[in-house]
């Protein structure tokens, strides 16, 4: 499970570093106004590669593709396969009104399940996107194996519809973030952790104090402690601020971590992927190191976060073009 987790987690980056296979070649850089029909790399192909895949004689009838686009169905955010492998290639293009870019399904426009064309804000996310859909099987289309596909449909349908509950979600966990909670060094049992705690968390605790202005409160209850308004309305109106991809990606950062200031310190460029990760798991992996590892449990567990945390990142990277 972990290594197909880190093939699909390794592959956004291939795309964006301008690695090529058969997947997208110049058909990249393709205008709107491409002819719909022209092969690649054969006769009448052109200089610069594939564009469109030709248009089959008689195309299967299915309900979510017409003539010119192909939406996935809504089952397409939670279900484990939603059909066959339909399309050849998959590439990208430039929106036809020239802001934004679109993958392409052979011939045919890709949409969301409500149906929105899939516009993306730069080049390379949409290649990031079309390489998910290139390594789909011919047995069938897997969603779970598309984290950055999943991202999109949330940044484009979702997250304009519901900015002010995803912010006041994110808020209200605010207080019982996880790196406010300190667990006690009077025990046993907790010294360890407290201590390991001190010496990670307790630099990002003095970066919010200079990135917000205000000390955050520390506790070491179950039921967490309330943090200065002044701090809460300042990391508030930093998620007011951002555009609809940097919040999809801070909100599902936010639900794998436990934690908004881990996402907002990446955001902001504090943190990286490995040194969050390492925040999120402090207390488990001093229990795994003192345990020991529970094969299909923790392994499993650490491949998910891994997954989660990465894909989001790296559509927050790629969605400003970085």
């Amino acid at each position: 499970m972990a290594t197909v987790a880190a093939r699909r987690l390794l592959l956004p980056r291939w795309v964006a570093a301008g690695g090529r296979g058969r997947l997208l070649g110049a058909a990249a850089e393709a205008s709107p106004g491409g002819e719909e029909a022209r092969g690649g790399g054969g006769e009448g192909g052109g200089s610069d590669g594939a564009i469109y895949v030709k248009k089959p004689a008689a195309a299967a009838a299915v309900t979510t593709r017409d003539e010119t686009s192909v939406a996935m169905p809504t089952s397409f955010m939670t279900g484990s396969v939603v059909g066959k492998r339909f399309y050849r290639d998959a590439t990208v293009r430039l929106a036809d009104d020239g802001n934004g870019w679109t993958v392409m399904l052979d011939y045919r426009t890709l949409k969301s399940p409500a149906k929105r064309p899939l516009k993306l804000p730069s080049r390379a996310l949409a290649m990031a996107i079309a390489a998910e859909w290139e390594y789909q099987e011919s047995d069938g289309i897997r969603p779970f194996t598309m984290p950055l596909m999943k991202l999109a449909c949330t940044a484009l349908e979702r997250v304009p519809l519901t900015r002010t509950k995803v912010i006041d979600n994110l808020m209200k966990k605010f207080h019982q973030d996880l790196v406010f909670c300190r667990s006690p060094a009077d025990s046993e049992l907790t010294i360890g952790v407290h201590q390991k705690q001190k010496e990670k968390i307790d630099p990002i605790l003095d970066w919010v104090n200079t990135e917000f202005g205000f000390k955050p409160v520390v506790y070491t209850t179950f039921f967490g402690g309330k943090q200065d308004e002044d701090l809460t309305k300042a990391v508030e109106t930093v998620l007011k601020k951002t555009t609809d991809c940097e919040l999809a990606s801070i909100d599902a950062m936010a639900a794998a971590a436990h934690s908004l200031v881990i996402p907002l310190a990446i955001f902001k460029e504090r943190l990286g992927i490995e040194e969050a990760i390492e925040l999120i798991r402090l207390e488990e992996d001093h229990q795994v190191d003192r345990w020991g590892l529970v094969e299909g449990g923790h392994d499993v567990d650490i491949a998910d976060l891994k997954v989660q945390m990465s894909s989001a990142v790296v559509f927050l990277g790629l969605s400003r073009g970085m």
